[in-house]
């Protein structure tokens, strides 16, 4: 008796059968087209969503909060600083932006600046203006980073306004790079080049004005121990500073009194440390503004006494 026929091979048979009429008619519809290449390809169109009007507020609001965010970092900054509001955790402003933020001192200091260049700069053409509207997506301009003005801190206010009209007009009407603004910066200094008369032990007095990095030095003096094409480095009773030439004022002391208060400044200087006591470091600062080349009887006691109890005299 022969076998039923199997159903596997039934339905392989026809498995096959299918696929074979369904090559054959794409090779049909193909085998139908003049050029292939040139068949089109449908692609279902993808809405995107309009923003709403408060969304729009929203995004230009949040937006400005980034350009502003060191602007703001930088006021923010200078308030804690004025205020000592660090006082209850740290001795030192420089040990809480450290150990708080993370930054050097100098770190903080390059955003206080900058935020006093960003200020300076809204009011270029802006009276009609309110300040919260003062940002790349506004009627103005305005930098978006720190770095961007950093060259500008040491200029003056019209000056800073000056380099920043002219890079933004080098960067075709958008805000500029860090570097842009540092050539027209150059330009402006060769410009306006000044000599450096000043010679190294020479004293002078430091005028902060317009310069917030210079903030606390105002009134005082200081010994010139380098001399640069625009600056001098000048040491004082707390450190040493680069200071430009329009923010120096010479004493125009003989070279004897120049002398003795090279021997003054080395006596604070023992004695003057991060540490000390805001009382200690007032009375120190008080001799770091004395106009004259010499101390009087109750300032040289008070020296005296200062360096016996933090530091050790030294002998002129």
């Amino acid at each position: 008796m022969p076998k039923p026929p199997s159903r596997r091979n039934k339905a392989t048979s026809a498995t096959s059968t299918d696929s074979t009429s369904a090559a054959n008619s794409v090779n049909e519809d193909i085998s139908q087209q003049e050029d292939p290449g040139s068949a089109t390809i449908t692609v279902t169109a993808v809405e995107v969503p309009e923003l709403t009007e408060q969304e729009q507020r929203d995004r230009l609001h949040l937006e400005r909060r980034v350009e502003r965010a060191f602007f703001e970092a930088g006021k923010a900054l200078t308030e804690l600083r004025d205020r000592r509001l660090y006082r209850s955790t740290h001795k030192t402003f420089e040990e809480y932006c450290r150990d708080r933020f993370g930054h050097s001192r100098q770190q903080s200091n390059y955003l206080i600046a900058a935020a006093g260049v960003y200020e300076n700069l809204t009011t270029i053409g802006c009276q009609n203006v309110a300040n919260e509207n003062l940002t790349t997506n506004g009627s103005q301009i305005l930098p978006t980073s720190e770095r961007q003005v950093r060259s500008m801190t040491k200029l003056e206010p019209q000056e800073q306004q000056e380099v920043w009209l002219r890079a933004v007009e080098l960067a075709g009407g958008k805000v500029p790079t860090g570097r842009i603004v540092k050539d027209v910066v150059q330009r402006i200094m060769e410009r306006t080049k000044v000599p450096n008369t000043y010679q190294i032990g020479e004293i002078c007095q430091i005028l902060a004005k317009d310069n917030p990095e210079l903030r606390g030095k105002g009134g005082c003096w200081g010994i010139v121990n380098h001399v640069g094409e625009f600056s001098c480095a000048v040491r004082t009773w707390d450190g040493e500073y680069t200071v430009g030439l329009q923010h120096l004022k010479s004493y125009n002391y003989l070279p004897a009194e120049c002398e003795q208060m090279r021997v003054i400044c080395d006596r604070i200087s023992q004695v003057y440390s991060d540490s000390l006591e805001e009382t200690v470091k007032s009375l120190l600062q008080l001799l770091g503004k004395v106009n004259r080349p010499y101390l009087t009887a109750v300032e040289e006691k008070l020296l005296t006494l200062l360096e016996s109890e933090y530091g050790r005299e030294i002998t002129p």
